[in-house]
């Protein structure tokens, strides 16, 4: 057995650890793991292409990051801070709270791509926060902000990971259905996506709680500043 083509391990183990750019690090161990085992390099070429185009919708992704760019320097992020400002009642939690359950149903149906880091919680959810607690804080320092920013990002992903799992073709609940097909336990996907449902009800609640508490302690500091 040729053991050379998982040299393109060590490139990336090497690569990270230097901490060079991703992209070019995993390009240069394809590469590498190619010509270990065998293949020119118009194969190679070829094999990249080839993949590159029945990856092709995945792809569309990066295509909205120049299209977000050019919206935040229009001013986006202002516009967003700005309006959180102009609405009365807005808090952190109220804020959050409602963007965890929309990223959770969204989730459910399958629409994982919609909502993300850098599409909406970089230009909108985080300076909506930034926005929203100052109007509980007044001047944010920058441990706040940069809490108010981690809790934005923490939404999203505790509203992605537990609302897809609810999704019937999410990749996870095939695979726990093959795994326990495997084992004589025949279930549908719709099973376990029922089950993974009050997974999901009890991690909104516990994030819920924890944007309530960092709620509670920015008006907790207004009170101190106040005094």
């Amino acid at each position: 057995m040729n053991y050379w083509p998982l040299i393109g391990v060590a490139v990336v183990v090497a690569g990270f650890l230097a901490r060079l750019n991703p992209m070019l690090v995993v390009v240069a161990a394809g590469f590498a793991s190619g010509v270990a085992a065998g293949l020119s390099i118009p194969d190679l070429l070829a094999l990249v292409g080839e993949s590159f185009v029945s990856n092709r919708m995945p792809m569309l992704v990066i295509l909205t990051l120049p299209v977000i760019g050019l919206l935040e320097r229009a001013g986006l992020r202002e516009h967003a801070h700005r309006w959180i400002l102009g609405l009365r009642g807005m808090n952190v939690f109220r804020l959050l709270t409602t963007y965890l359950g929309l990223r959770q149903l969204l989730a459910m149906f399958g629409l994982t791509t919609v909502c993300g880091h850098a599409q909406t919680v970089r230009p909108l959810i985080a300076p909506m926060a930034e926005a929203a607690a100052e109007k509980t804080r007044a001047a944010l320092d920058a441990p706040t902000r940069e809490r108010t920013r981690a809790m934005a990002a923490a939404t999203d992903n505790v509203g992605l990971f537990f609302g897809e799992d609810v999704f019937l073709a999410f990749g996870a609940v095939l695979l726990i259905q093959g795994f326990l097909a495997k084992s004589g336990i025949v279930l549908e996907p719709l099973h376990i996506a029922l089950w993974a449902l009050p997974t999901a009800i009890a991690a909104f609640a516990i994030h819920a709680v924890r944007l309530a508490r960092f709620q509670g302690r920015l008006a907790a500091a207004r009170e101190t500043n106040d005094a």
